[in-house]
């Protein structure tokens, strides 16, 4: 019997132990509370089992067992230990524990003080924390490049999908109400006069700076970025590529401890100072005034998007032409507008959707279009939007005929996880492999009681 979770919602079994986000793992008033495996030189606390059995009951996982949660997590852990040993997987440490400590600092962001904030997670002091966020991060990045590693080539045939389906198709699930939805966002324009304000604000911080004041001060009393401002506006190791042009070629032109005069970017205005620069990376400074439009500039774009609705309902232009020429979503914009759903299909279950969306949906069926509307993005920037019904699709059974294409990513994920557990069984002779006593009766489906660690 396959487990229905596995062959509905992951992608192999690596999926669901790392899709927790950070906080979901940190959980506060959560203590370490010793070993129950190791792998390699790998750990597995028994922290992390309670942990994985809560968050798979949160996703209605079909199961609580302790012994599979555990196996599923050794299986990971032996991903994690290939991965670090494999030369073709880029070593990403030293990024990885700069962004743990942005982490941190944005946690931080959330609370009065520093020692609130380790008292609420159970942390005796910002060491500790920062080595969680990092052991945790590690963990996500490796598991992830060596579970791709092993998968790149998976593939399945329309044949190979038609028998998956036939065999498991008492066991796969019901959809829900689902609607296909496009967009066209905007993010409402800064009049002349508002850009002069944030621009005039940061040349004085300048001044002030070359006055006397430090950076890491004129950061943490004025820069909104709430990932930097507690570290005084410090980014570590930053490669080419990761920051938007903008902020980068302003950042490389300047010379150390050189500080620039203030950089539009989508964010916002900054003003960076290089602090180092090493081969293909840097490390800089910068202090960010958002781009926060007034109620004025937000009714401005509505109007506009309107009037572009207008032209849309008029036949002048079709929705996917004004998404390429209007929209400021990268990630729609040139696929006609279309939103993806969870699962990277363009189907999107009517009760995931937010409050704000839902109601503006309201009342509306297949092809309207709703008036213009004020949202905020993922990163809670205001944006105005209108969106389209592209379908709707009611709650229904899954068929071949009407939902080939989940089907297909359900069978690629079987045939990915299939690729894994042989690769996984092929390391079991070579690695060493403990597991706590208290774990002796359970029936592992691999073999993984090769010795036991003291009971």
């Amino acid at each position: 019997m396959i487990n229905k979770l596995k062959i509905t919602f992951l992608l192999g079994v690596f999926t669901i132990l790392f899709s927790g986000n950070m906080n979901a793992q940190l959980k506060k008033g959560q203590l370490v509370d010793g070993i129950a495996a190791v792998i390699g030189d790998e750990i597995v606390l028994e922290s992390d089992v309670e942990e994985q059995i809560n968050y798979g009951k949160q996703q209605g996982a079909s199961t609580t067992d302790r012994c599979e949660f555990l196996e599923n997590l050794i299986n990971n852990k032996l991903l994690v230990y290939e991965a670090k040993r494999d030369t073709l997987i880029e070593n990403r440490s030293a990024m990885i524990k700069d962004q743990a400590n942005a982490k941190y600092n944005q946690m931080l962001s959330q609370f009065p003080d520093e020692k609130t904030m380790l008292a609420a997670y159970k942390f005796r002091n910002q060491y500790e924390m920062k080595n969680a966020i990092e052991k945790i991060d590690t963990d996500t990045y490796y598991g992830q490049a060596k579970f791709q590693r092993i998968t790149e080539k998976a593939d399945v045939t329309p044949n190979e999908v038609t028998d998956f389906y036939n065999m498991y198709k008492s066991q796969l699930p019901e959809i829900k109400d689902e609607v296909s939805l496009s967009q066209i966002m905007m993010f409402p324009k800064l009049t002349e006069a508002h850009k002069d304000e944030l621009i005039g604000k940061l040349k004085k911080i300048k001044a002030d700076i070359q006055g006397g004041e430090s950076f890491d001060s004129q950061a943490r009393i004025y820069s909104d970025d709430k990932g930097t401002a507690a570290n005084g506006g410090l980014m570590k190791n930053i490669f080419k590529g990761q920051m938007v042009k903008p902020f980068e070629a302003a950042a490389l032109n300047l010379q150390e401890g050189e500080i620039s005069d203030p950089v539009e970017s989508e964010f916002g205005y900054h003003i960076i100072q290089l602090v180092k620069k090493s081969g293909k990376a840097y490390d800089a400074r910068h202090i960010l005034l958002m781009a926060t439009p007034t109620d004025e500039e937000v009714a401005t774009a509505k109007k506009k998007l309107d009037s572009i609705r207008g032209l849309i309902l008029a036949e002048k232009i079709t929705f996917k032409d004004a998404a390429f020429k209007f929209s400021d979503d990268k990630r729609t914009k040139f696929n006609a507008g279309v939103i993806p759903g969870a699962d990277g299909s363009n189907k999107i279950e009517r009760v995931s959707i937010s409050g704000v969306i839902s109601y503006e949906l309201a009342g509306l069926n297949k092809n309207d279009i709703t008036t213009a509307f004020d949202d905020k993005d993922e990163r809670d920037r205001k944006v105005v939007k209108i969106i389209k019904i592209d379908d709707v699709i009611p709650s229904h059974q899954i068929t071949l005929e009407t939902d080939y294409d989940r089907i297909k990513q359900m069978a690629l994920n079987k045939r990915r996880n299939e690729m894994v557990e042989k690769f996984v069984n092929s390391k079991l002779p070579t690695t060493f492999i403990s597991i706590d006593g208290r774990y002796d009766s359970c029936n592992f489906k691999g073999n993984w009681k090769k010795e036991s660690l003291t009971k």
